[in-house]
C-alpha cells in the first residue's frame, strides 16, 4: 500500500506538467500567432514613383506637321491644346510598341556631332505622341531610319532646332525615359456610340504610358477590362450610358490610379472628364 501511494505521488506532478503548457510555451504560441497576424494585416507596400531610366544611344530626325497632326498614331487630337506642346516625337516601332508607349516622356541630347549640335543646349524633353513607320524599301542606314531594330526619334520640326541645325538631317543622340510632368488630373475623352465606346486617356503624370484601363459604373456595370483600340484609345462594348463612370488605369511602372465617379450619369459623347492623376 505504501509503495502504491509513493508511485502516485511521483506520477501526479508529471501528469499536471504535461497537461498544462508552461509560461514559456504560452509566450511562444502567442508570439507565433502575433507574427502571423501581423504578416496578414500588413498593407501592400506602395510602389515607388517613376524614376529616370538609364541613358541609351539612338538617332533623331525631324518631320513636318502641326498641333493637330503631331498626335497622329496616339490619337491625341491637339497636342498643344492637350498640354503636350510642340515638344513631341514619333518613335520607331521598337520604341513605339504598337502604341503602348504613347504618353511616355523622354530626355534627349544631341551627342557626338559637334558640327551640328547646338552649343549650350543641354537637353530636350519630348513626349511620345506618334509612330515613325518603317520603310523597308530603304536601307536602315540610309533613309530607313525607323526600320526594325533601330531606336529612333522623329522629332517635331519646331523643336528639333533646339538640338541641332536642320541641315544636319539626322543626328546621333543619347536618350532616357523620365517622369512626365503634367498639370491637373488624368483626362478621359469618351467617344463612340451607344453600342461601342472609346476612351482616350491622356495627360498622365509619372510613367506617362498606360498599359491597362478598367471601367465601372455606379449601377449595373461591374468592373470591366477595356482593350487597347489604338494608341492612347481604349474600347469596350459594355454599356456605359446612364452610369456614373469610374476609371482605373495602370501605368507601365505597375502603379494604379483610380478616378472615382469622374462622370455624371448623363455624360455625353465627345466630352472630356478629369480624374485623379499619379502623385
Amino acid at each position: 500500500m505504501l509503495a502504491t501511494l509513493l508511485l502516485l505521488a511521483i506520477a501526479l506532478p508529471d501528469c499536471q506538467a504535461k497537461s498544462k503548457p508552461s509560461l514559456i510555451g504560452k509566450q511562444a504560441i502567442h508570439h507565433a500567432i502575433g507574427r502571423q497576424a501581423n504578416h496578414i494585416e500588413l498593407p501592400k507596400r506602395h510602389k515607388p514613383k517613376f524614376r529616370p531610366g538609364p541613358w541609351m544611344k539612338a538617332h533623331a530626325t525631324f518631320y513636318e506637321g502641326g498641333s493637330g497632326t503631331y498626335g497622329g498614331a496616339c490619337n491625341y487630337k491637339d497636342v498643344a491644346g492637350e498640354g503636350y506642346g510642340m515638344n513631341t516625337a514619333a518613335l520607331s516601332s521598337v520604341l513605339f510598341k504598337n502604341g503602348q508607349t504613347c504618353g511616355a516622356c523622354y530626355e534627349i541630347k544631341c551627342a557626338d556631332s559637334p558640327q551640328w549640335c547646338k552649343i549650350g543646349q543641354s537637353s530636350l524633353f519630348v513626349t511620345a505622341t506618334d509612330h515613325c513607320p518603317p520603310n523597308p524599301s530603304l536601307p536602315n542606314d540610309n533613309g530607313g531610319w525607323c526600320n526594325v531594330p533601330r531606336e529612333h526619334f522623329d522629332v517635331a520640326k519646331p523643336v528639333f532646332s533646339q538640338l541641332a541645325e536642320y541641315k544636319a538631317g539626322i543626328i546621333p543622340i543619347h536618350y532616357r525615359r523620365v517622369p512626365c510632368k503634367k498639370q491637373g488630373g488624368i483626362r478621359f475623352t469618351i467617344l463612340g456610340n451607344p453600342w461601342f465606346y472609346q476612351v482616350i486617356v491622356w495627360n498622365v503624370k509619372g510613367a506617362g504610358d498606360i498599359v491597362s484601363v478598367q471601367v465601372k459604373g455606379d449601377d449595373k456595370l461591374k468592373w470591366t477590362q477595356m482593350e487597347r483600340d489604338w494608341g492612347a484609345t481604349w474600347k469596350t462594348s459594355a454599356i456605359l450610358l446612364g452610369e456614373s463612370l469610374t476609371f482605373r488605369v495602370r501605368a507601365s511602372d505597375k502603379r494604379y490610379s483610380t478616378s472615382w465617379h469622374v462622370t455624371p450619369k448623363n455624360w455625353q459623347f465627345g466630352q472630356t472628364y478629369e480624374g485623379k492623376n499619379f502623385n
